[in-house]
């Protein structure tokens, strides 16, 4: 459906009733440019917002009732549940998301007196590694902190997103996913500091080529995947490292002091992840700089190299996003090409020279359909803002 806030309303209304404050909101997805799995490992990150993301609609109630409703889990109907059973379960599906969010206000001591009514509807295509369930926790997160009047910042709606996700629905992420989706910016990336949560805003002048994210349409469950492996093999890596460096984070290290010290991680598997995260840490730094000095080239270069990284020293690519990558680095016109988001399938993201998209999208569509089987799809992407009320 095409996303029309008026008939999101509308559909509301007819299945809710009308009558009483009903209100819009939105939250985007985001794309991330540069520095993949750095931002539960102390680094840089540099995201931005889409102008696709999950819209919704809530009206509080009387009573201590949660009802919910997706238009894009039509199926599942209304799902009711309730204040007072604020559990995580399988059953629940998509609604541990949002329920979630309310649980972390509760545990934030934030109390809610009633419950509410609430739609959703997202044009985020799903598994696409596109942070649909980022943008679902800070739409909830919004929503409530404006309609029971909650004094929270934007920055503190992305924690309680990532506190969410992580205690709630037991996916390890960092805060990247949430924190762009809460702070973005038209035209601007989010240039953060996962460790501190500094940010700036960094113009995306890409003077004639656009981004465009392609989706491998392999779908992925981050939850379900070794994206916690991951984290964890980090960790038992930052450890042996803290034993002859003084570090708080992988993010701490340049290149030539995890050259230097990297014979303290005794497991191998271990020692390129940490790898990965010192030096994709790094070559976000410079990607920056490079964008800032209008260095696009560069810029692509890095790109291209993080996806390498992704795919030898964290193994968070599969063979379909590689394919995806190594085909576009053969068009003439693509500055860079690598995996975006979690990884284990997904889209990868690519900076194409404007003249070159028709080439682009025609040689990866049928090279790739013919490997693999598979029918990619293709987005031509805009920055956006980040959440937001919509009325």
């Amino acid at each position: 459906m095409a996303v029309n806030v008026s008939e999101l309303k509308e559909k509301f209304a007819g299945l809710f009733g009308g009558g009483g404050s009903i209100k819009a909101y939105f939250a985007p997805g985001r794309v991330n440019l540069i520095g993949e799995h750095t931002d539960y490992n102390g680094g840089h990150v540099f995201p931005c917002a889409l102008t696709i993301g999950t819209y919704g609609v809530i009206r509080p109630r009387q009573d201590r009732k949660l009802r919910l409703f997706s238009v894009n889990f039509e199926q599942m109907g209304i799902v009711e549940s309730s204040l007072d059973d604020l559990v995580p379960s399988e059953e629940a599906g998509w609604t541990n998301y949002p329920k979630g969010i309310f649980w972390t206000f509760e545990k934030r001591g934030y109390h809610f007196d009633n419950g509410a009514d609430l739609l959703f509807y997202g044009d985020i295509p799903a598994g696409s590694g596109l942070s649909s369930s980022a943008s679902l926790e800070v739409l909830t997160g919004l929503m409530l902190r404006d309609t029971f009047g909650f004094d929270i910042s934007m920055p503190d709606l992305a924690l309680i997103g990532q506190y969410s996700e992580n205690n709630y629905n037991g996916m390890n992420c960092g805060i990247m996913d949430q924190f762009a989706s809460a702070m973005g910016k038209k035209d601007c990336a989010v240039f953060l500091d996962t460790n501190t949560l500094k940010y700036e805003y960094a113009p995306v002048r890409l003077s004639d080529a656009r981004i465009v994210i392609t989706n491998s349409n392999v779908k992925h469950s981050l939850v379900s995947s070794a994206y916690n492996d991951r984290r964890r093999e980090s960790e038992t890596a930052l450890k042996a490292l803290q034993s002859v460096v003084d570090i708080k984070t992988l993010g701490d290290l340049t290149e030539e002091q995890f050259e230097q010290y990297k014979d303290a991680i005794q497991d191998p598997v271990c020692r390129k992840r940490a790898k990965h995260a010192v030096y994709e840490n790094r070559r976000t730094i410079h990607a920056v700089e490079a964008l800032k000095a209008n260095d696009i080239v560069t810029f692509g270069k890095l790109i291209n190299a993080s996806h390498v990284s992704l795919r030898d020293d964290y193994e968070t690519s599969c063979k379909e996003t590689d394919l995806l990558a190594e085909l576009a680095w053969e068009v003439p016109g693509v500055l860079g090409s690598r995996i975006t988001g979690g990884g284990f399938g997904g889209c990868t993201v690519s900076i194409v020279k404007n003249e070159s998209i028709d080439l682009f999208i025609r040689t990866l569509d049928s090279a790739y359909t013919e490997k693999t089987g598979i029918k990619a799809e293709f987005y031509v992407v805009d920055i956006g803002d980040g959440a937001r009320a919509l009325d």
